[in-house]
This record gives structure tokens, C-alpha cells and sequence, in this order.
């Protein structure tokens, strides 16, 4: 395998694949694997995981009570990502519910599992039939079954710990068990599983990227609590890992190194990528296949940016649907103390998660929801809270004490439909450094998930009540859950849709548009597992192609 380069800094590889997050090192990697040469251009920096790690032990209590995730990650100049301590207003938002829309996503070599729970859920079968099953959203263009393998391949890339029990897996429907048994539940959830699950909710583990005991070369988990925003061993999966397996089969990976335009041939085949260096210097990358896997907001950002005379709308848009129908599972979040201690905040940052309410007849006309169990540690709200009660000396201490142990924290995940009016578009007033339009986003979260809200909010109650639970808060804003889906979405009509069930540009014959944004529906789940299985099968798709000398 080589790569060829210029004078001018030009390159040429096999496969070019712009975006160094979990989807296009997987790709990278497994392209390497087969024999070809790649390249993958990534907009941000490169720093090691110690410089995160002692950001993060200097981060101030305020930024760590209100969950800075992005500020210990240092950004390309040329390059900024979302901020919000302060907000940096990268990303453009309005609508009825822009507010909700506020992701948190990295411009950094490895991507954005840099700082995620690790949490790989697999849809449900019926998630990939929305519209069959229930009459609203759209169907997928492959089904669960298609998907399946790669998802035990994913699985297996991650090492990822799930329950071999059937009865604690959602979905049941697997070929193979899990690389690794489940994290063992802690304390808080054994007792909460006893409370509620007698009354209709289901508690089950949630699979994760880590593993109690050592998964290739990554260190066995250690509890240490924080793997939002840094797991500071390496103990949980993360993209910078399939990076450097990459790199160790000879993978070549260009740091800040801003893609802005894509050249087409007369047949619309792909021929480069033109990138600018962190000196705004231009340089191109030629290669056979192209990958874009630059997360749900910048690839669809890139495709419309990268608009020329063949492709007025811009490239892969003869659909007019790049950039629509952009979801995420827009959430609410309640709190309360229990009148009991559970001692969440032992082990890692996410364990258990309440499923009961994710699938029934009802997603017919509302939203399905799970209900996460955040395992964080509850000593730094505590404090705040008992701080503001004027306590002082042994009772603040005793305070903090009771409320860090009976502390519950629920994340709510809701289930929004595509609608092509959520829409991401390149703004013509707000440039990056570069001088490349910033993306704007509309968005309205939909009726769908206003009226599955209220079940939720009825489903919060009964478990509070079941807990005991006093000082009950339920934000009324929706939040953000960073799993960003939509802006490139997957079908069989080349006239409704972008990519088909390969994640292959319906009107490039050498572009694959791989991860969240090819997803058509949105389920309640992370959505990392899925956006993995789909580079995967992607990969499949490319090498396919070689092989059939069509590329």
C-alpha cells in the first residue's frame, strides 16, 4: 500500500476519507486491512490524551457542575467547533426549538468518542419500518437482519460488554453474544430495578464500549467516574484507537486540514478533494473512492459548500435533501432525591437505562422514550444545592453527604421524525477562519415528540413516586443529545433520498456518505453502534467495488 505525493503538497491515495472520527477510522483500518491506500484528512488538531486529561483536572467547579464536555479539548484555529463556556455561536440556530439543537461534537483526530459514555445500542428491527409498522417517518433501505452482521462486527471492533442474558438485552435479536458480559450493576442499579420493574418499566444494562477486565490493548475499567468528558486510561473505546490501528497498516492522517471542495468528472465521479493547511494554503487529494464521514452537521455542511457547475445544488443534492430532515433525540432531563441512598456515581459515567416505554402500538401516534440512569457522580450538584440552603461546617458537609447519596438523575431520550424542514444550510453573513459559511440549522422537535413528552413526564412521576422521591424537577426545554442523524438521509428513490442502503451517493458512483446522517429514523438510542455498523458495511460496498473494477 502507498500513497503518492507532489511537490506542491498534492496527494493521491485509493480512498480518501475526510472526517478521523469512529466511522472513518473504522474505514480507514479496515481499507488498510484489504490492501489499499488511504488518506484521511481531519479539520482539527492532534494532541495526546495526558494534555486532555490535565485540562480537565484544572477545569473550573462551574464548567464541571454544568457538564463542559468541549472545553478541555483544544481547537484547530482554522477549524472551531461548537463551544459553549463560552458559546462561540458556530452553528447557527433557530426555529421553535433551535435552542434544542446545541451539539457538542469534537474537531479533533479521533472525533468526537473522545468524550462520549460509550453507550452501543442496536436498534430495535422495527425502528428500520417506521413507516410500515406504524404509518409515520420513513423505512430504512435495508432492514434490521441486513444491518445485523456489521452490528456484530462493531461490537466486536469496540469491545464492546453487554448482558448475555436475553431477558436484559434490547433488542434480543442477535447472531452472536457480546465480545464481553455485561458491566456488573452497581448498587443503585440492582435497587432501582426492584422498585420499578415490578410496576411495568424495564431496567437493563446498558452496552458499552469498555470492559471490567483488559479488550486487546486497553486497560480493564477502573470506575474512575469521568469518562465525560476523558476516560484518563484508555479504558473506554475510542475513535483516535481505530486511528492508530489505521496508521500502524501505513494510513496516512492530515491534520488540520479544512476540506472546502470536491472536483467531479463528466460521468459526476468524484476525482478530488481540495483541502486548505493551517497556513489557509490549498492542496488537493486525488484518489478512486471518497468517504466523507465528518459527523450529521459538517458533511452535509462540506456536500453543500462544495456545490459547482455540474451540481448547482450541491454535491450528492439532486434530491434537494442534504441537509434536511436533521434529528437528534431531543431530551428532558428530571432530578430528585430519593428516601433512600443508592450512591449513583460508582463505576462508569452510564450503566443501566429504563427501556419499558421504547416500543408499543402507541409510536403510531407519539414518541417512544428510554430513560438513562446517569451514574455521574452527584457530589458537585449536591454541593451547589446545599451551598444555597446558607449551610456551614458540619451540617453543609452532612448535607452534601445525604443529598450525593440519594441524588437520582434521569436523561430522557425522545424520538423525533424526519421532516425536511429541519434543515441545516451554509450561511452567506458567518464565516469560519477560512472564510467558509458556517452551518445554520432550523429546527422544530415536532408534535410527535411534544405529545410523547407527556407520557414521559407521566412515566417520571410514577418512578419518583416508586422512589419516594421528593424536590421532583423536570426541565420544560428540550436538550440535546449530541447524536446528530438525518442530513444525508438513506432510501431507494434517488429522487427523495442521498444515499442508498450502502451509504453510496445515489449520484456519485464513488462517494459514500457513511454514519448518523444517512440514518432515516431516529429510534431513542445512541447512535454511535449504528453509525459503526454502517462504515462497516460501507467498507464492504467500496472494497466491493475494487474488486469489480468499478472504481
Amino acid at each position: 500500500m502507498a500513497t503518492s505525493s507532489s511537490s506542491t503538497g498534492d496527494m493521491h491515495a485509493d480512498v480518501v476519507v475526510v472526517g478521523t472520527g469512529v466511522v472513518g477510522a473504522m474505514i480507514a483500518h479496515q481499507m488498510a486491512q484489504q490492501g489499499h491506500s488511504v488518506i484521511m484528512l481531519e479539520a482539527g488538531l492532534r494532541r495526546p490524551r495526558g494534555e486532555f486529561v490535565e485540562r480537565w483536572r484544572d477545569m473550573s467547579f462551574y464548567n464541571r457542575l454544568h457538564s463542559d464536555f468541549q472545553g478541555l479539548y483544544p481547537q484547530s484555529e482554522k477549524a472551531p467547533a461548537p463551544l459553549y463556556f463560552p458559546p462561540n455561536d458556530y452553528v447557527g440556530l433557530h426555529g421553535p426549538n433551535g435552542s434544542a439543537y446545541q451539539q457538542g461534537y469534537l474537531r479533533v483526530v479521533g472525533g468526537t468518542t473522545w468524550h462520549w459514555a460509550a453507550s452501543c445500542w442496536r436498534h430495535l428491527p422495527v425502528d428500520f419500518t417506521m413507516q410500515s409498522s406504524y404509518g409515520v417517518g420513513r423505512d430504512w433501505a435495508i432492514s434490521y437482519d441486513e444491518l445485523e452482521p456489521y452490528y456484530c462486527r462493531a461490537e466486536e471492533e469496540m469491545g464492546v460488554s453487554g448482558p448475555h442474558d436475553p431477558a436484559l438485552q434490547s433488542p434480543a435479536q442477535r447472531s452472536r453474544p457480546y465480545p464481553r458480559d455485561m458491566i456488573p450493576f452497581g448498587y443503585a442499579d440492582r435497587r432501582v430495578a426492584e422498585l420499578v420493574n415490578p410496576h411495568g418499566f424495564q431496567v437493563v444494562p446498558i452496552p458499552q464500549g469498555r470492559s471490567i477486565q483488559p479488550y486487546g490493548e486497553r486497560p480493564g475499567c477502573c470506575g474512575n467516574n469521568n469518562c465525560q468528558p476523558i476516560c484518563p486510561i484508555g479504558a473506554m473505546y475510542n475513535g483516535i484507537q481505530h486511528v492508530q490501528r489505521a496508521e500502524a497498516l501505513g494510513v496516512r492522517v492530515l491534520d488540520q486540514a479544512v476540506a472546502y471542495r470536491l472536483d467531479t468528472d463528466d460521468h459526476n465521479r468524484i476525482t478530488a478533494v481540495h483541502y486548505y493547511d493551517a497556513g489557509h494554503q490549498s492542496h488537493k487529494v486525488t484518489g478512486r473512492a471518497f468517504v466523507l464521514a465528518c459527523n450529521g452537521i459538517e458533511t452535509p455542511r462540506l456536500l453543500l459548500l462544495a456545490a459547482n457547475e455540474r451540481n448547482p445544488n450541491g454535491i450528492a443534492n439532486s434530491s434537494d435533501q442534504v441537509g434536511r430532515n436533521m434529528m437528534d433525540h431531543s431530551g428532558i432531563h428530571a432530578t430528585f432525591l430519593a428516601n433512600e441512598p443508592l450512591w449513583f456515581g460508582r463505576g462508569p459515567a452510564q450503566s443501566s437505562c429504563i427501556v419499558g416505554a421504547r416500543d408499543g402500538e402507541f409510536r403510531s401516534r407519539y414518541s417512544a422514550n428510554k430513560m438513562i440512569l446517569n451514574n455521574i457522580s452527584r457530589v458537585v450538584p449536591a454541593t451547589e444545592q446545599a451551598l444555597a440552603l446558607g449551610l456551614t461546617g458540619e451540617a453543609l458537609d452532612n448535607e452534601i453527604r445525604r443529598r450525593a447519596a440519594c441524588g437520582v438523575d434521569l436523561s430522557v431520550s425522545l424520538e423525533p421524525l424526519p421532516d425536511p424542514n429541519n434543515r441545516l444550510t451554509v450561511s452567506k453573513t458567518r464565516k469560519d477562519p477560512h472564510g467558509l459559511g458556517c452551518p445554520d440549522i432550523y429546527y422544530d422537535v415536532g408534535d410527535y415528540v411534544r405529545n410523547g413528552t407527556q407520557a414521559a413526564v407521566d412515566q417520571i412521576r410514577q418512578i419518583a413516586g416508586l422512589l419516594g422521591g421528593t424536590e421532583l424537577r423536570i426541565t420544560t426545554n428540550y436538550n440535546a443529545n449530541n447524536h446528530i442523524m438525518g442530513g444525508c438521509i438513506m432510501g431507494h428513490d434517488p429522487k427523495d433520498s442521498v444515499v442508498d442502503g450502502n451509504c453510496q451517493a445515489h449520484d456519485h458512483p464513488n462517494l459514500w456518505l457513511p454514519g448518523g446522517g444517512a440514518m432515516p429514523s431516529a429510534s431513542v438510542v445512541n447512535t454511535t453502534l449504528s453509525m459503526a455498523a454502517l462504515g462497516l458495511r460501507a467498507a464492504d460496498s467500496i472494497h466491493a467495488a475494487f474488486q469489480a473494477t468499478k472504481l
